[in-house]
C-alpha cells in the first residue's frame, strides 16, 4: 500500500500529535480560545444529549442506561474532532512538544489557561441557553431531575476519588483523539472516539470540561427553579444544598482538572513520547504525507 493512502503507523501517530501539540502552543491566542469556545459548547451538548437519555432510563438495568448514555454523549467529541474545537483535556497533549523541547513551559501554560477559560465560557453559553430554553422543565421535572442528581453525586466526591476519576476519564480522551489520528475519513474518526468516549461516561469518570456544563446547571436549577418544578418531580430542594459553586470549584474541578492533565498529559502524551520519540528516535522521522495527515489539516484532530 503507498504512503499516501496508507493510515498513520503508531510511529506517525506519535509524530502527528507532537505536530498539533506544537500547532496550538503555537497559534494566536485568540484563535486558540475562540476554538476552545466552540469545543466547550459541543462537549456541553454532548452532557445535554446525554441527559435527555437518562430520562427514564432507571427502568433499564445500570449497565445498559449507562452505555446508551455514553454513546450519546460521544456526540460532543467527535463534533470537536471533526470542527478543529480545541479541548483542554485533549490539550494535555502539548507536554509532548515540550518534552522535545519545541515549546517553552510558558507556551504550555499559556494555552492551557487559554482553552480552559475558552472552554469554561462556552460551556457556561449552553449552560444559559438550555435554561432560558426551558429545556430543563421538560418531561415534568425529569430532565431537571437528572442535571440535580448527577451533579449532586460529582461535589460529593471526596478529593482523591475526584483526581483518580479524573485520571482515567482524560486516559480515554487521550487516548480515543490519539486514536482518531490514524483515520482518514471521518467516519474512521468518529468510530475511534466513540467507544473510549462511551467508556469513560458509562463508567462514570470525570471530565474537567463536561463538569462546567453539568454542575453549573444544576447549581442554576436549585437556585432558580420556582416551587412548581419540587412539587411537579417531587423532590426536595434541601437534598441538594450541597450544589454550591464553592462546592464545584473546589470539591470538583480543581482535583478532576489535576486528574485529567495527569491521564492525558502523563499517561498517554508522555508514555507514547518515551517509546516513539526518546526510546526510538527515529520513529518519527518517518514522513507523514499530506494525504495521510487529512485529520489534523482537515478535520482538525485536537
Amino acid at each position: 500500500m503507498s504512503g499516501d493512502s496508507s493510515i498513520l503507523t503508531p510511529s506517525q501517530m506519535a509524530r502527528a500529535a507532537e505536530d498539533a501539540a506544537f500547532g496550538k502552543a503555537t497559534s494566536r491566542q485568540l484563535k486558540s480560545f475562540l476554538l476552545a469556545l466552540t469545543a466547550g459548547g459541543y462537549i456541553a451538548l454532548g452532557f445535554v444529549f446525554f441527559t435527555t437519555s437518562q430520562v427514564g432510563a432507571d427502568q433499564l438495568p445500570f449497565g445498559v442506561a449507562k452505555v446508551l448514555g455514553g454513546l450519546v454523549f460521544a456526540t460532543g467529541l467527535a463534533l470537536v474532532v471533526l470542527t478543529g474545537a480545541e479541548l483542554f483535556t485533549s490539550s494535555t497533549l502539548t507536554l509532548t512538544a515540550r518534552a522535545s523541547g519545541r515549546i517553552t513551559t510558558w507556551q504550555l501554560l499559556r494555552n492551557w489557561v487559554v482553552v480552559f477559560a475558552g472552554n469554561f465560557l462556552g460551556a457556561l453559553t449552553i449552560v444559559a441557553l438550555v435554561f432560558l430554553g426551558k429545556v430543563w422543565q421538560q418531561a415534568d421535572g425529569g430532565w431537571a431531575a437528572v442535571v440535580l442528581e448527577v451533579s449532586l453525586k460529582k461535589v460529593h466526591h471526596d478529593f482523591l476519588t475526584a483526581f483518580v476519576l479524573g485520571v482515567l476519564c482524560n486516559l480515554m480522551v487521550c487516548l480515543a483523539i490519539w486514536a482518531a489520528y490514524s483515520g482518514r475519513t471521518a467516519v474512521d474518526k468518529v468510530v475511534a472516539v466513540t467507544m473510549p468516549i462511551a467508556l469513560f461516561v458509562a463508567s462514570g469518570f470525570e471530565h474537567s470540561v463536561a463538569n462546567m456544563f453539568m454542575i453549573p446547571l444544576g447549581i442554576l436549577i436549585r437556585g432558580s427553579a420556582g416551587d412548581e418544578l419540587w412539587e411537579t418531580s417531587g423532590l426536595d430542594p434541601a437534598a441538594y444544598a450541597d450544589l454550591t459553586w464553592s462546592g464545584f470549584l473546589l470539591d470538583n474541578l480543581l482535583p478532576v482538572t489535576l486528574g485529567n492533565i495527569v491521564g492525558g498529559g502523563l499517561m498517554i502524551g508522555i508514555l507514547y513520547w518515551t517509546i516513539f520519540h526518546f526510546l526510538d528516535p527515529h520513529g518519527t522521522d518517518q514522513p507523514v504525507t499530506p494525504a495521510q495527515r487529512r485529520g489534523p489539516s482537515n478535520t482538525g484532530v485536537k
